[in-house]
């Protein structure tokens, strides 16, 4: 089972500053609650996430890549593992006030309840990457 999602919101900062944060892998790791750690290993970043399941919570490897980058607008990126697979996008538009981010991400989960536990803590995660730019932050969409 497959689920979409997409999220945008404007930020008062100059389009550069917010791809400095977006583009960098570390900082797409940090902004998802369910990261414990992730290590980069040459183009790839390996995070280690901690999926909650019935009998409690099981640790795995998803291995992160860019797929296309086209500073300072958009990054496009995939994630592998046993349990899902996930891509998502950043696309930053230059605005008469700051820049507008675009987030889209596809959901492909393997496991019974990926999709719905992706679905039901989406916002959240949105909510991370908009504490990630120091600024006044609008949600576009809900």
């Amino acid at each position: 089972m497959t689920v979409e999602v997409e999220r945008s919101f404007d930020v008062d900062a100059p389009r550069r500053a917010v791809w400095d944060l977006l583009a960098d892998d570390g900082n797409r790791a940090r902004a998802i609650d369910v990261v414990d750690s992730f290590e980069s290993a040459g183009e790839e970043t390996v995070w280690q996430v901690a999926l909650p399941g019935p009998l409690g919570s099981r640790t795995m490897a998803v291995r992160t890549r860019d797929l296309e980058r086209n500073p300072p607008g958009y990054v496009n990126f995939v994630g592998r593992s046993k349990a899902m697979d996930v891509t998502g996008e950043h696309e930053l538009t230059e605005r008469q006030t700051g820049c507008r981010v675009r987030n889209r991400f596809v959901v492909d989960g393997k496991l019974p309840g990926v999709e719905r536990f992706f679905r039901r803590t989406v916002d959240d995660e949105i909510t991370n990457i908009m504490e990630l730019v120091p600024t006044t932050v609008r949600p576009v969409d809900r």
